[in-house]
């Protein structure tokens, strides 16, 4: 595909994935329109066309304004780590409703050809990778059992079908592609490895819960190339695996950690929860791209401390 000239909006660009989503986009000669509910981050490339809004009261001209060829839609909430009974408006407004508007906004873009959705394997049904004691990394597969893992995993998984739905009808002509993605971590981010990194250099504690917990981490880079590799395929309606195929443990993660860090203090809590061993099969996303995740958990980590490094020393 020529990206050069083509127009492309990204829903939640500020995001982690969305920041490098879109300077790969604009590399590539596309002209990028960034929608996201915070204010536009001060690093942004001066090119990007960016509007602070709240997607779920999205007016559908926004979009037909700018008349996009590609739309990728990343906007989304997650859980938090410690889960509050509010979560549950929450997550319909900024998850379900919100990609009901934008879904609803790209049947008045008469231009548009693809439009890439940000799913989770959230979706695939935890009994199949959430084991009483630690054991192999089971592979989980598009034609795998759905039973979603939380409410976050049941918006993504509405969506998915309301994209399913409207391929039905000829008022939404545009390849659907939907990227069930995992463990995603990068720089300037809240995820698990970047808060290590942070406690690290700040010589403050980790706590661990479950360490043999085995993950598919997948570097937020990997993660923007991947949806870029999957919007030129030629495949129209697809429902694809985003990771590695590559399970790692945390207590990994906390070994590669030492090797930067050797007085790194780490305290281990009690947790009756499932370890949880899971990988995406990423046969099918092969088969349709052509291309594989390459950046390996030693290299995004060093690369996330040293952003973290350098942030702290600027501050």
């Amino acid at each position: 595909m020529q990206w050069k000239n083509k127009k492309v909006i990204v829903t939640g660009g500020a995001g982690i994935i969305g920041h490098v989503l879109i300077e790969k986009l604009i590399n590539r000669g596309a002209i990028v329109r960034c929608f996201d509910i915070v204010p536009k981050p001060e690093d942004f490339l001066s090119q990007v066309e960016y509007s602070q809004r709240d997607l779920a009261q999205l007016n559908p001209i926004e979009f037909t304004i700018f008349n996009p060829d590609i739309i990728f839609h990343l906007a989304a909430t997650f859980e938090r780590s410690e889960e509050q009974a509010d979560f549950w408006e929450f997550n319909f407004t900024n998850n379900v409703l919100l990609s009901h508007k934008v879904i609803d906004a790209v049947k008045y873009c008469k231009n548009v050809q693809k439009f890439i959705f940000a799913s989770s394997y959230l979706i695939y049904d935890p009994k199949t990778y959430l084991l009483e004691s630690p054991l192999e990394p089971v592979k989980l597969s598009e034609s795998g059992r759905i039973n979603v893992r939380n409410i976050c995993g049941a918006a993504k998984y509405y969506t998915e079908k309301e994209l399913e739905f409207l391929d039905n009808f000829s008022e939404y002509p545009f390849s659907k592609l939907s990227a069930r993605i995992f463990r995603v971590y990068g720089r300037n981010s809240k995820d698990f490895i970047s808060r290590c990194v942070r406690a690290a250099i700040a010589k403050e504690p980790i706590k661990l819960f479950l360490k043999d917990n085995s993950f598919d981490y997948i570097f937020a880079d990997d993660v923007a190339e991947g949806l870029i590799r999957l919007s030129e395929s030629n495949v129209k309606n697809e429902i694809v695996n985003l990771g590695t195929s590559r399970a790692r443990k945390i207590e990994e993660i906390m070994s590669i950690l030492k090797g930067y860090f050797p007085d790194i203090r780490i305290e281990e809590e009690k947790n009756e929860s499932h370890f949880e061993e899971s990988l995406a099969d990423m046969n099918k996303f092969k088969e349709i791209t052509g291309w594989l995740p390459g950046i390996s958990l030693e290299q995004g980590i060093k690369e996330i401390i040293d952003y973290e490094i350098q942030k702290k020393n600027k501050n």
